[in-house]
């Protein structure tokens, strides 16, 4: 089989494998769908940095946002058979710390915690050796892609959805409009929720646009003052910084309204703030890091009764053997969600 490896400094090298055999409680699994991840340009694609141990790339098959087909399954898996369709939650923790057995696999301190895409093989390959208990049913109204995109991005937005507790009573200002952000955009809009975004590049409002936003606007030293004429000086009820940026981060914090909630998607970067503008406010202020399992089960059964298709964020889709183009579009920053397709194989 064939798969990716990203040596760093914006190499892409596709070679071939073994196809692995299934042990027990594991299972293989045909990719159909491989999305990518702006944490995999940040701290793979680029240059294999950083002190965090969960972000140690150990030079494997790339990609931790999978869906695909059973083609196999081990000893001992007797929820999953030849011809599922599936889509892989992206840890595989120890199975018995609080953090996992919450769902919460991404919180795992175990030495054994292990990523795909990061410290075991991901998505971007024919096929993915996957653990049973990290794997869930992709219902039959979606389609592989939307359940690609489920397994990081979009259950990272309706993570700091259900943080912030947004609702038809809200505003709620979206700050970064990579696909965190245009995710959280569709899913604050399904909830009821009026949206404002945010964004510097004209392409990405556009997309933000589509998702389903009332009001987009460009980021600047006027956003702040913009929002709360939108909002008759009020602000919004919730913010939601997906851009991982000082000034991002600040604006949520400013055009917040009095007993407002702000939550912190975005990876990366510094703020600095006066703890007072949090005070006076009576602001909640959250951070949130991707989602647990449960919350990825209910939100592929969220879409699926809803009919919302998450693909609808994907601008790009590109072959395996072109996946080096896929990371020069996505690394553009003039992309919406890029995607590895394997449906042809």
């Amino acid at each position: 089989m064939q798969g990716v490896i990203l040596p760093g400094q914006e190499r892409v090298e596709l070679n071939e494998f073994d196809v692995p055999e299934p042990g027990h409680r594991q299972v293989l699994v045909k990719m159909k769908a491989s999305g990518l991840c702006g944490s995999d340009l940040r701290a793979i694609y680029h240059e294999h940095t950083g002190s965090d141990p969960n972000e140690q790339y150990q030079n494997v098959i790339a990609g931790h946002e999978p869906a695909g087909t059973v083609e196999a399954v081990g000893p001992g898996v007797s929820e999953f058979e030849a011809g599922d369709r599936v889509v892989v939650y992206h840890i595989a923790g120890c199975g018995y710390c609080e953090e996992c057995l919450k769902g919460f696999m991404i919180g795992c301190h175990s030495s054994g915690r292990a990523a795909y895409g990061w410290q075991r093989d991901g998505g971007h390959a024919d096929y993915l050796l996957a653990e049973a208990h990290t794997l869930l049913h992709l219902p039959d109204e979606l389609t592989y892609t939307d359940g690609a995109l489920v397994a990081c991005g979009f259950g990272t937005a309706y993570q700091g959805i259900l943080r912030a507790g947004v609702s038809g009573r809200d505003r709620v200002l979206i700050v970064g409009l990579g696909p965190v952000g245009l995710g959280a955009v569709m899913l604050a809009a399904l909830s009821g929720a009026e949206v404002i975004c945010v964004d510097l590049i004209p392409e990405r409002l556009e997309l933000g646009k589509k998702a389903g936003a009332a009001h987009v606007l460009k980021g600047g030293e006027n956003a702040a003052e913009e929002i709360l004429e939108l909002t008759g000086g009020r602000g919004t009820e919730v913010g939601i910084d997906c851009s991982g940026s000082g000034g991002g981060r600040m604006l949520c914090l400013e055009a917040a309204r009095e007993w407002g909630r702000v939550v912190y998607l975005g990876e990366g970067g510094s703020v600095t703030f006066e703890p007072s503008l949090l005070l006076h406010k009576q602001l909640t202020h959250h951070g949130s890091w991707v989602c647990g399992i449960f919350e990825m089960a209910e939100l592929l059964e969220h879409l699926a009764r809803k009919k919302l298709h998450t693909e609808a964020t994907v601008t790009h889709s590109f072959l395996l053997s072109q996946t080096q183009q896929a990371y020069e579009m996505f690394d553009s920053g003039r992309s919406g969600k890029v995607v590895i397709s394997l449906e042809d194989k």
